[in-house]
């Protein structure tokens, strides 16, 4: 808990003049995506409250608000902890992903799309393979994502799918081999750019529906060698 504490120290500065319970919560969010508070951990209100220098009430409101969001689960007489996910959580999560990414992609206008930003994930996704990095990988993979969905230009969207992008990094931790989850996905996300750049909508959403049934089978397997159904 140390280590992550004083990452959290690092992150005051992020809360410029005014602490909020939602600027909190952004900083807690993208600590618990990026793994330094992995599933199962106790979040000591002392500790972080004091590493972010913000009051027991702001820092109970950004809890409550992580919790709303599916990250947090608050046990009766044992405090507040990293939620980890029931197969079936994943599954749903899944559920979700395919009827708002398949959507977006077949609702696109006429060619040419704004792909910068996938062509740059597909590039940190093979640049983080071939330093070994499959966490990374991994990070790569959700920020292809979350550009696809941004296509939509849509606030609202992107809002609903980051707190579904944070939701499956929480089974993404659990998982012992990250190398055989993320990297089949590496060649697959690069196909459904350059399907894009190509301005086959209906093709890339095709993919992308069989890709995700196929990363979902993926997640549930390992995960289940994991966690199993007392997750």
């Amino acid at each position: 808990m140390a280590e992550q504490l004083t990452g959290l120290a690092d992150d005051r500065a992020l809360l410029g003049r005014t602490s909020t319970a939602e600027r909190v919560s952004d900083i807690l969010r993208s600590r618990i995506a990026e793994g330094y508070f992995p599933p199962g951990t106790r979040l000591s209100e002392d500790s972080i409250g004091g590493a972010l220098g913000v009051s027991r009430n702001t820092l109970r409101e950004s809890f409550r608000l992580l919790t709303h969001e599916r990250l947090l689960v608050h046990e009766l007489n044992r405090g507040v902890f990293v939620r980890v996910l029931t197969v079936e959580d994943v599954e749903d999560i899944y559920r979700t992903r395919s009827l708002v990414e398949c959507a977006v992609v077949r609702g696109l206008g006429e060619p040419p799309y704004a792909l910068d930003g996938l062509a740059e994930a597909v590039e940190d996704g093979r640049r983080s393979a071939g330093e070994g990095d499959w966490k990374s990988v991994g990070t790569a993979n959700i920020h292809f994502h979350r550009e696809l969905v941004a296509l939509a230009g849509s606030e609202r969207t992107d809002e609903l799918m980051r707190s579904v992008f944070a939701e499956l990094r929480l089974a993404f931790h659990v998982v012992d081999d990250p190398r055989r989850l993320h990297e089949p996905y590496i060649a697959r996300n690069a196909e459904i750019l350059d399907t894009l750049r190509a301005g086959e909508r209906e093709t890339a959403a095709r993919l992308l529906a069989v890709y995700l049934d196929d990363s979902l089978k993926r997640v549930v397997e390992v995960y289940l060698r994991r966690v199993g159904d007392e997750a």
